[in-house]
């Protein structure tokens, strides 16, 4: 994997420490984060602030602590950081970082055993670039698609391709996303959090 990609995977509060370069596969498997992660937003145009939200519900939040961004920005900054940026399932828009093999066409594996006969393989090699359909799913989400996959055989290890497909349409649709350096760069880090509010507010 490329270091561009475990840069931003670290700024985006990843722990990449035990990260070796050994293969595409034991470098997923060695990533783990302790927070969720936030999709940045499309530019658009807006008039209000309360129409800005970086985040899902964000308005609620500036509403509950307005005071507290007019007394003190930089403790204001630290409450939202703290209450965002954690292990949290009410839904703000966020993905789950996960790193879990899927090998529903390898027998021997439990994925080929409760999956056997569900898909044909080369329908996934239609869409999916690689030697072998192994596959990571390396998120999920409340959106669409609301799971993300690469090829373990991408012919790119560097920067696989993301693929996404849906639980109510489960690898029946699957639809290429970002490469991974796009999927990782398409979330916010913290700091740019504070920047979009700095700037707004």
């Amino acid at each position: 994997m490329k270091q561009d990609i475990l840069n931003r995977i670290k700024l985006l509060g990843g722990n990449i420490d035990n990260v070796k370069g050994s293969s595409l596969e034991e470098d997923l498997k060695a990533i783990s984060f302790n927070t969720v992660l936030y999709p940045k937003k499309k530019d658009t145009p807006c008039s209000r602030k309360e129409d800005i939200e970086p985040i899902y519900g964000f308005g609620d939040f500036i509403k509950k602590n307005q005071s507290l961004l007019e007394s003190n920005k930089e403790l204001f900054y630290d409450e939202m950081i703290n209450h965002y940026y954690k292990n949290t399932e009410e839904a703000f828009g966020q993905v789950f970082f996960k790193n879990q093999v899927f090998t529903p066409f390898k027998e021997g594996t439990d994925d080929y055993e409760e999956w056997d006969g569900e898909w044909e393989e080369d329908s996934f090699r239609e869409i999916i670039d690689g030697k072998e359909m192994d596959l990571m799913i390396i998120g999920y989400s409340y959106g669409y698609p609301d799971h993300y996959f690469i090829c373990l055989t991408d012919p790119n290890p560097e920067n696989p391709i993301v693929y996404g497909t849906d639980h109510e349409e489960y690898f029946d649709e699957i639809t290429k996303v970002h490469t991974l350096e796009e999927f990782f760069n398409s979330f916010m880090t913290k700091e740019e959090l504070i920047d979009i509010i700095k700037f707004v507010y």
